[in-house]
């Protein structure tokens, strides 16, 4: 039976296939590498069970072992087992075939499964060898990294890998060999260079013995990722989750592990940190967390994160934003009054920068064991880029309708030769873009520098600054008329076309983190925040809907609000027995301080059907007739412990609890609130792609209500039950999400009957749902991120309000896909479609449920190209122009959303 014949009837049913060469006999024989001690003899093959074999590390008497890696390792193409996936049991198949019966192919390799290659020679334009904490890494530079396919072999301590149909064109003077001496320890050279008219080799000398090897694919090309053998004083650092290596003997045939799979997924992302405040698999996590990567942002040319958020299941837009000028979200029912995150820091809730972001990650349910107090729906945590230990260096431009205009820049390297000095810096300028008839365009700037230094290989301290100033029109949006929204054009202005509303804010912060050894970790992070705020806008009061008028009056608004947040928190790693433990103690303490002044004076009112505009002069600051001024201050105290807790291999349990401790008030009249929020959860794995969730989790947050004795409302209280499945399919590549729970948020302040003035704790709402979550590549170049969820969110009790009224804002039903096909070879290579869908259901405008806002379907698309390292693409958002309601908080502040709008973009890389 020839070589070629079985590799195809084995890859034809899914199975993953590696033939070694074992030197002492020089029979090719595959070693089961799930332990040390393989039964596996010379001259027969193993298969075993391997499901979710990406996720595990190799290990043999033969082969080094695979080292672990920040980077996603290819997809489908191979790896060192053979995996029958419908085999069920653990044990081994007893499946033999004679050497004999196998064609032999190299004296001395140890030899992958080659796929065929196009007949095209692939252009390498530029090769890196840079340094890791694991030993060095080499990137082929090419935009078709996931064709080039690798054949490889070891002689004495060099590890030699031939990539044919590819040829090295380097701009440098040396256009046709890449050498670079003594990159790390343990490696002494490493040479690229053109073995013949259509082949590249790549060699790796080691000093002490045979590299181990990692392939990988990203954007940048084909990385290979050597981790040295070196004596004990020049080992590289390893993560802690890598297993310790067993220095491999100096033979001059010895093997090589080479781990090819395929083209990297852009869309899913296997890791977070929001939910745990570790890096933590989603798959291990028993509560709903979704990510929405920077490839969606990209793809989607989204502006601000509220675009990007429509594709995650039970999120909708909140209305509670000053008119439009921050961003706040509906999250299972609630909305969010204590802003969103940012890399773990409170940030308010104002507009999120998208240049600089690298993902968001939205945990559903409470939070506030880890971030303390916190509205029971969940937390948005906007994770942004960080500096790269390669020159990297990228320019984009996006144009659009109604007068958009946005360049963007982002830089990034080392700062000096010895690379333990890293940068980033990112910025952005945006003017227009805005449908509605105000007499002034949006205007915003933003710049973020970021420093990281590398004191040591086990400590590094990371500075980062963000500055933002944004200038825009202040907008009340539109008002409901009867049952429903008012029949007037939508971008029709009911205030003033010359309101405004000006931010101008600055953080500067700082991240430590020192590794005393593999498994303790101390981490410190301290962010302080300025932001001043002024706008000079109409409020709009209640429609005379007999004649259309509609009352109104001017408001100045100016505020100077101060935070300082330090955060301080351990991480161990240890064992009770055969029972796994990551520990994270924490302590959090804020400051926070805001000067407010608001004044009113009286404006004309305006007919919605035949508006007239400046039938008033607008007052200067001076002169309004009414004004009030006031100062607060939060100081909040928080202790946590967590312990995620490894059971089995497939039984996890999660365990945590907070103290908090919050002082409110003026700086002469505070009121002291302590709460205690637990969490509890478990994961149970039946088998490896299949993760089967339950949790219990709590929240708070202060309550602003006022007994009749002057003091401060006991805090609102979340509760929330939760059971889920998470699963993860085609290989990996498909990860998906079901969901289903139940909140309680409770202590919320209603009318005290006997005081109409004054408040007591008797309000409750409750929200039940399901969600269903999809994100990743159905195939190579097809990706996507779908989304659905059944909300039924009410009061449940309430003396102000009908029990069983629905939350406004909050369909029953919404459902969104985003999907995008990027044509693989041919001469078409590089051109690419998206198509978005997205559905909001029937919600009602207010708390009273007076009026309804209808059901919408919107569709965008987008085409794209990218070539080398060029992108260009249009994206159209309302495809068909449809008339819809974005957001609604009450009858006189109804979001419209954005008609038909185009915005085309190019960018490059270098």
């Amino acid at each position: 039976m020839k070589l070629d014949k079985l590799f195809q009837s084995l890859l034809l049913t899914g199975a993953v296939v590696v033939l070694t060469n074992t030197p002492s006999t020089g029979k090719e024989v595959l070693k089961d590498t799930d332990s040390e001690s393989s039964n596996a003899t010379a001259g027969d093959f193993r298969f075993k069970d391997t499901v979710g074999v990406r996720n595990q590390k190799f290990f043999s008497s033969n082969f080094p072992a695979l080292v672990s890696s920040n980077r996603k390792p290819r997809y489908g193409e191979s790896q060192v087992e053979i995996s029958l996936p419908n085999i069920k049991s653990k044990e081994l198949s007893k499946k033999t075939l004679q050497v004999k019966e196998i064609e032999r192919i190299s004296q001395d390799a140890g030899l992958l499964v080659q796929l065929p290659v196009s007949s095209d020679v692939i252009q390498v334009t530029g090769v890196e060898a840079t340094p890791t904490e694991k030993g060095v890494e080499v990137i082929l530079q090419t935009t078709q990294g996931q064709q080039l396919q690798i054949t490889n072999r070891s002689a004495d301590n060099n590890f030699i890998a031939d990539i044919p149909n590819a040829q090295l064109r380097l701009p440098s003077g040396d256009g046709f060999i890449f050498r670079s001496e003594n990159p790390t320890a343990g490696i002494t050279e490493i040479t690229v260079t053109n073995l013949d008219a259509n082949t590249i080799r790549v060699t790796v000398a080691g000093v002490a013995g045979l590299p181990t090897v990692a392939l990988f694919d990203t954007d940048e090309g084909l990385i290979f990722g050597f981790t040295p053998v070196v004596t004990s004083a020049q080992t590289p650092q390893l993560p802690a989750e890598s297993e310790t290596q067993t220095e491999q003997p100096s033979t001059s045939d010895q093997p090589i592990e080479l781990v090819v799979t395929g083209q990297q997924d852009r869309y899913s992302v296997p890791n977070a940190t929001t939910a745990t405040r570790t890096d933590t698999p989603l798959r291990d996590i028993p509560q709903s967390i979704q990510v929405v990567p920077r490839q969606v942002l990209d793809d989607r040319q989204v502006i601000r994160a509220s675009e990007a958020l429509g594709n995650v299941s039970g999120v909708q837009k909140g209305n509670a934003t000053g008119g439009g000028i921050g961003e706040g979200f509906n999250i299972r029912g609630f909305q969010q009054f204590g802003g969103n995150l940012r890399n773990g820091f409170r940030d308010g809730g104002g507009i999120a920068e998208t240049a600089n972001l690298e993902r968001i990650e939205v945990l559903k349910g409470p939070a506030s064991v880890l971030y303390g107090n916190l509205d029971p729906g969940g937390i948005v945590n906007y994770v942004t880029k960080q500096p790269l230990s390669n020159p990297f260096y990228a320019v984009g431009l996006q144009v659009g309708s109604f007068g958009l205009v946005r360049p963007t820049l982002d830089l990034s390297g080392p700062l000096n030769p010895e690379g333990t000095l890293l940068y980033r810096l990112n910025t952005a300028y945006e003017k227009g873009g805005n449908f509605r008839n105000f007499d002034q365009d949006i205007e915003r700037f933003f710049i973020s520098p970021v420093v990281t230094w590398k004191i040591s290989d086990r400590t590094d301290l990371t500075f980062e600054f963000e500055y933002v100033n944004d200038k825009r029109p202040i907008d009340r949006g539109l008002v409901a008329f009867g049952t429903g929204v008012a029949n007037i054009p939508f971008n029709r202005l009911l205030v003033e076309p010359d309101d405004f509303a000006e931010t101008t804010k600055f953080t500067a912060g700082y991240r430590f983190e020192h590794r005393f050894n593999d498994n303790w970790t101390i981490r410190n992070r301290f962010r302080f925040a300025t932001e001043d705020y002024i706008s000079d806008g109409t409020e709009l009061g209640r429609l005379n809907e007999t004649t259309g008028e509609l009352s109104r009056e001017f408001v100045f608004v100016e505020s100077d609000d101060q935070t300082y947040a330090l955060q301080t928190d351990i991480v161990g790693k240890f064992a009770t027995g055969s029972i796994k433990h990551t520990l994270v103690f924490g302590v959090d303490q804020s400051w926070q301080k805001s000067d407010l002044f608001v004044a009113f004076a009286d404006v004309a009112s305006i007919n919605i059907f035949n508006p007239v505009y400046r039938v008033i002069a607008r007052p200067a600051r001076g002169q309004y007739t009414d004004s009030s001024s006031s100062v607060s201050e939060i100081n909040s105290l928080g202790f946590f412990l967590q312990d995620q807790i490894t059971l089995a291999e497939n039984l996890k349990l999660l365990v945590g609890g907070r103290f908090d401790i919050i002082n409110q008030g003026s700086p002469s009249d505070k009121q002291k609130d302590q709460a205690f929020s637990p969490r509890v959860g478990i994961v149970y794995q039946p088998i490896e792609p299949i993760s089967l969730y339950t949790s219990f989790s709590r929240s708070f947050e202060p309550n602003f209500g006022t007994r009749v004795d002057g003091s401060l409302l006991e805090p609102v209280r979340g509760t929330q039950y939760e059971v889920g499945i998470r699963g993860e399919f085609l290989n990996g590549r498909l990860t998906t999400n079901l969901a289903a729970y139940e909140i309680t948020k409770s202590n919320l302040g209603v009318t005290d009957p006997d005081n109409p003035n004054f408040s007591i704790p008797l309000g409750e709402q409750r929200s039940r749902g399901i969600e269903l979550d999809v994100t990743g590549q159905i195939i190579p170049g097809w990706n996507m991120i779908a989304s659905y969820a059944y909300i039924d969110a009410r009061v449940t009790k309430d003396d102000n309000l009908q029990p069983g009224n629905l939350l406004n804002g909050v369909p029953f039903n919404s459902a969104s896909l985003w999907s995008t096909y990027e044509i693989q070879t041919g001469d078409f290579q590089g051109l690419g479609f998206g198509l978005g869908l997205f559905y909001m259901g029937e919600r009602q405008g207010d708390f009273n449920n007076s009026f309804q806002v209808p059901s919408y379907v919107r569709t965008d698309a987008s085409v794209f190209y990218r070539r080398d390292n060029w992108r260009v693409g249009i994206n159209v958002n309302n495809l068909f122009n449809v008339d819809y309601i974005e957001a609604t908080q009450r009858r006189n502040r109804i979001d419209p959303g954005a008609p038909f709008t185009v915005r085309g973009t190019v960018s490059v890389e270098f």
